[in-house]
C-alpha cells in the first residue's frame, strides 16, 4: 500500500482544515508532501510510528510556507487577483495578463525564473533556493531586483506608476 493510498485522505483533510477549506491548495500540499516522502523514503522506512507524524509535520510546514508567501507577496504587482472587478471584465484581465507576460520577456532569464518560481508557482524562499541550488539570501535579493526590473518595464509601458 502506498503512502498516498494509506494517508492521502487524512493529509488532504488536515491540509484543507489548515487552509480554511481551500481544497485546491490542499491538493497541491498533498502532492508536495507525497513527493517529499518519496524523496525521503530511505529515512522513513515503513514504520508507521515515524511516517504519520513526519507527513503531518510536512503538511503543516508547507501550509505555513504558503501563508508566509501570501503575506510577503507585494500586492501592487498582482493587480489581476486583487480586484473582483477584474473577473467581471475578462477583456481587461486578458489585456493585463498579456502586458505582464510581454514585460516578463524583457527581463533576464534569471529574473524570469525567480519570478516564475516565487510568484507563479508559489515556492517559498527555501524551496526556490533548493531548486536553484543557491542560498536563501540570494533568492531574496534576486526576487527583489527582479520585481524592481519588472516594475521598471511596466512603468515604461505606462502600466504602473514609479
Amino acid at each position: 500500500m502506498t503512502i498516498y493510498d494509506r494517508y492521502g485522505d487524512l493529509l488532504l483533510r488536515y491540509a484543507a482544515r489548515l487552509l480554511d477549506g481551500d481544497w485546491h491548495k490542499a491538493e497541491d500540499i498533498l502532492q508536495e508532501t507525497v513527493v517529499r516522502a518519496w524523496k525521503n523514503a530511505h529515512y522513513l522506512g515503513t514504520c508507521d510510528e515515524l511516517v504519520r507524524p513526519w507527513l503531518l509535520t510536512v503538511v503543516k510546514n508547507l501550509v505555513i510556507d504558503h501563508h508566509r508567501s501570501r503575506q510577503l507577496r507585494p500586492l501592487d504587482l498582482v493587480p489581476v487577483m486583487e480586484s473582483d472587478t477584474t473577473w467581471k471584465n475578462p477583456e481587461q484581465h486578458l489585456l493585463t495578463l498579456h502586458v505582464v507576460l510581454e514585460a516578463l520577456q524583457e527581463l533576464a532569464e534569471q529574473q524570469r525564473t525567480i519570478i516564475r518560481l516565487m510568484y507563479y508557482l508559489e515556492c517559498s524562499v527555501a524551496q526556490a533556493a533548493q531548486h536553484l541550488g543557491i542560498p536563501p539570501g540570494t533568492v531574496k535579493s534576486r526576487a527583489y531586483y527582479a520585481l524592481r526590473a519588472l516594475r521598471k518595464v511596466l512603468a515604461a509601458r505606462g502600466v504602473v506608476d514609479t
